[in-house]
């Protein structure tokens, strides 16, 4: 659990957190001088420099190119995660540690936020997610593959229990089959891949009293592939929400630095 949090490059963390100190004693120096605006001064130069990482965090996509100035797409991923934070540090500097005012001020403000924050959360989901995988369950599975092994599941359950008595076909028929052959997944998995797992096979449990020695093995057959169905369920919430975070991400940006060039035109035309 301890790796999940810890950073792949310490020596990045360290300038990066070094580099946010700085630029905190520069604005209260600053502010020690003289009042501070966002229009000149070192609260311009706060503007400027946040602006500018964050043309460069639009960069991001050049890692795939040939022509990649920072080299190998590792340097890209960290640059990106450091300098993102930083610029957003950049803004709040910009504006004096202060509530912005108006529409547009507050806009850029939320924008910022909003995209740095998710950017964050994509790096603990990549960090998370795999960890988790492959440490509280037996199953791999690959994402395009999970719903055609659910259906295989329940095909090789109907199999199973093909000789299986009243009492457990009955079972099967009504508690387990319907479930066993539908992917379920579920926000849950992120906190604990093993959510609700005792609550499903409880029931398999329960089943063993009533039915005699000999089908007590086609019992914990079925409750078998029941848990191999939970962990496929599991794979297929995570590995979705680690395809689908940068809808919460790109977007926003997108969006953010379309305002920002709206932003910076209206200061140099007005």
């Amino acid at each position: 659990m301890n790796l999940i949090f810890r950073p792949k490059q310490p020596l990045n963390l360290v300038l990066a957190a070094v580099v946010c100190v700085f630029l905190y004693v520069v604005y209260v120096a600053a502010r020690l001088l003289g009042p501070h605006s966002p229009k000149r001064g070192i609260g311009l130069v706060f503007g400027i420099m946040a602006a500018c990482l964050f043309i460069f965090e639009m960069a991001y996509p050049w890692r795939r190119s040939r022509a990649r100035p920072l080299g190998t797409a590792k340097r890209w991923l960290q640059a990106h995660v450091y300098l993102g934070t930083i610029a957003f540090l950049g803004v709040l500097l910009h504006a004096g540690l202060s509530w912005p005012h108006g529409a547009m001020g507050w806009a850029l403000l939320l924008l910022s936020a909003w995209t740095t924050g998710t950017g964050l959360l994509g790096v603990w989901l990549q960090k998370w997610i795999p960890s988790a995988l492959s440490d509280g369950l037996r199953v791999e599975a690959l994402y395009e593959r999970i719903p055609a092994l659910v259906e295989g599941l329940r095909g090789e359950a109907d199999t199973l229990m093909e000789e299986a008595s009243d009492v457990l076909n009955r079972f099967y028929q009504n508690e387990v089959r319907a479930g066993l052959g539908r992917l379920a997944p579920s926000p849950a998995y992120l906190l604990d891949v093993r959510s609700g797992r005792e609550r499903y096979l409880e029931p398999f449990r329960r089943m063993t009293q009533f039915v005699d020695a000999a089908e007590k093995e086609k019992v914990d057959d079925l409750m078998t592939l029941y848990t191999e169905k939970l962990e496929l369920d599991a794979h297929y919430s995570l590995q979705g929400i680690l395809r689908r975070w940068l809808i919460l991400h790109v977007p926003f940006a997108g969006l953010l630095m379309g305002l920002l060039a709206i932003h910076i035109f209206t200061w140099l035309w007005y």
